[in-house]
């Protein structure tokens, strides 16, 4: 670890963008400067990502980690701040297995429905060095009306009626073996590894994760141009319906705060107050707000820094700081339960 005189604050990050086949311009809606033109399909902004590696389907290959975007450490990767600043940034939370943010934020933007989808079981991850876990979590940031995610095979559905309707390559076949969940802003869905799945089409959401994106598709709805998955993928679905009522909290803690999910990878909290609201920043791990909404000043030593609608900002555990409502705001808090031993991607 190296020797750094430049204190820590608030962090915030230059968003990652990828295009996706079904992306589209939705996060104009947050105020973003999308690459492109109006017709560039935007499907992803990796918001806080500090991966060695990624799937060349999924994040194209090669590593991708997150650049500082305000203030003295502007330019620093995650990367290069892990290695100067260790505890400092990370707290007692456990890197990575590739010595990695244990942590990966985006933005999803389904213009049209992503692939059905499963990540790796714990068992699979375990028999297959290359394939790592991702435990997500959607926050349903705005969705047109109608829009409905797929969360889990029926009951009773068996891996040969599967991999029959796979066979069969239809919507009429295999979405009837789905759930269905039908979505509004401001849900939160947790889908823990293994659980297959689909983000439907006209929905906005913001996504926490665990660093990984190895992801085996199974059905991409017509769409021919793209690689399938299908024996890993089976190999790793948990049938029948997930088990999540456990983390799916919803519980209002008070007037502000609202327990999303909490499960051994991350808790989200939402938060709501009206401009004029303030209190203290931070905890003794490293804390992530998501503003979804309005604007918060954040205030640490010498660096007040705004996140608007769409920023992301990275808080340092035991961070002085303050925050400010400047405009009625949501933000979503990700924190951090108990360091834990798992591996990692």
């Amino acid at each position: 670890m190296k020797h750094t005189a430049t204190p820590l604050y608030p962090l915030k990050f230059a968003p990652v963008y990828k295009e996706k086949v079904w992306g589209g311009r939705a996060l104009e809606t947050l105020g973003r400067d999308l690459p492109g033109d109006a017709e560039t399909p935007i499907g992803e902004s990796w918001e806080l990502v500090d991966l060695a590696t990624t799937s060349a389907s999924g994040g194209g290959g090669g590593a991708e980690r997150s650049a500082v975007a305000n203030g003295p450490l502007a330019g620093q990767t995650l990367a290069q701040l892990l290695d100067a600043y260790g505890p400092k940034l990370r707290g007692d939370l456990p890197l990575t297995g590739t010595g990695g943010f244990p942590i990966l934020l985006k933005y999803l933007d389904a213009s049209a429905s992503l692939s059905v989808q499963v990540h790796p079981s714990c068992a699979y991850a375990a028999a297959h060095p290359d394939a790592f876990l991702k435990s997500e979590a959607w926050y349903i940031v705005d969705c047109q009306p109608g829009a409905a995610i797929y969360k889990g095979i029926r009951e009773g559905v068996t891996p040969d009626q599967l991999r029959a309707a796979l066979d069969t390559h239809t919507d009429d076949a295999v979405v009837p073996l789905m759930i269905e969940v039908p979505v509004a802003p401001g849900d939160c869905h947790y889908l823990p590894s293994g659980t297959c799945h689909a983000l439907g089409g006209g929905i906005l959401v913001a996504e926490v994760q665990t660093p990984s994106d190895t992801t085996y598709r199974v059905y991409d709805w017509g769409r021919t141009e793209r690689e399938l998955h299908i024996e890993p993928a089976l190999a790793c679905i948990d049938f029948g319906p997930p088990n999540v009522s456990a983390f799916e909290l919803n519980l209002r803690v008070n007037d502000h705060l609202t327990r999303l999910v909490s499960c051994e990878h991350f808790r989200l909290d939402r938060t709501t107050a009206d401009a004029g609201f303030s209190g203290a920043a931070g905890a003794d791990q490293p804390t992530v707000w998501m503003v979804t909404a309005g604007s918060v000043a954040v205030c640490a030593g010498d660096e007040d820094v705004t996140c608007s609608a769409g920023d992301t900002v990275l808080l340092p555990p035991n961070l002085d700081a303050r925050f400010r409502v400047t405009e009625n705001a949501e933000w979503i808090d990700v924190s951090f339960p108990a360091a834990e031993t798992e591996r990692l991607a």
